[in-house]
């Protein structure tokens, strides 16, 4: 008799362990690996990280940043955006937390609560839907801003999008982008998190061995005008943050790359 029952007995008792272990080994594999706090990165390329100004680089697992303490935010994001990551998934949208990895402790979201501004995102999510947890690492509080909402979802949007169709076109971008915080218009919240007047995004490609930057700067207000409107030098926006953005180039194409405005050759379809 007893004999009759422990088969079946012993069959459950491993179906449970399996579900346990495959939770629990999901979970470890998505979590992004916080020691002495840092996280360390996995895939953000350290050879385009600009300098900081701040002295404290993050990095994560798929993008790395400069987080800037009296300003409750990030002084520049950077990560790479590769044909293959831009992916349309309906992945559910995770609660915003405080990132592990800021030693002086990001922003609480709370301080975005009913203060007009949207938690708008430097590295987007929509870059990062190839795997759920690299889109849930973009909600962190140190990886966010606060926008006007027009701005967010308005011309602001427009450029996300037309980064994404580059990264596909160009078969990978790099990304550089951050708010103009020496440009402050308004504070929010109990930790004053700066508001910048104007936001910048750089893009670095390589395609085919030939290497080429646009730089933008937008006022922190929506617009209908075109993208390449926006376009200006990466000069002019190392000279607003004091941000060395590509100290590993060499120096003659450094300067080279830095000091043009122009967007021949870029897709503005």
């Amino acid at each position: 008799m007893k004999r009759k029952y422990t088969y079946p007995i012993l069959v459950v008792v491993f179906m449970l362990g399996y579900m346990l272990f495959e939770k629990y080994a999901n979970q470890a594999i998505e979590a992004p690996t916080v020691s002495e706090g840092k996280v360390e990165k996995e895939a953000t390329n350290t050879y385009f990280l600009p300098s900081s100004t701040t002295g404290q680089i993050v990095h994560h697992s798929f993008y790395s940043l400069s987080y800037s303490e009296p300003d409750e935010q990030a002084e520049w994001v950077a990560y790479e955006l590769t044909k293959k990551q831009v992916q349309n998934s309906d992945f559910k949208r995770p609660y915003f937390e405080v990132d592990p990895a800021v030693k002086t402790k990001s922003a609480h979201w709370r301080n975005y609560k009913n203060s007009g501004y949207d938690r708008g995102h430097l590295c987007p999510a929509g870059d990062r839907e190839f795997s759920k947890a690299a889109y849930d690492e973009t909600f962190l509080t140190s990886n966010i801003s606060p926008q006007e909402h027009k701005f967010n979802a308005g011309v602001w949007n427009r450029l996300e999008q037309k980064v994404r169709y580059w990264a596909k076109k160009y078969d990978g971008v790099y990304v550089v982008t951050g708010g103009i915080l020496e440009d402050e218009v308004d504070a929010i919240g109990t930790e004053n998190v700066t508001v910048p007047g104007s936001f910048y995004k750089i893009i670095y490609d390589r395609t085919g061995g030939e290497v080429r930057m646009l730089a933008f700067l937008m006022e922190h207000k929506e617009s209908k005008e075109p993208l390449y409107k926006f376009v200006t030098t990466v000069d002019t926006i190392e000279g607003l943050t004091g941000i060395d953005f590509f100290p590993e180039l060499e120096d003659s194409q450094e300067k080279r790359l830095e000091a043009d405005s122009s967007y021949k050759g870029w897709s503005f379809r």
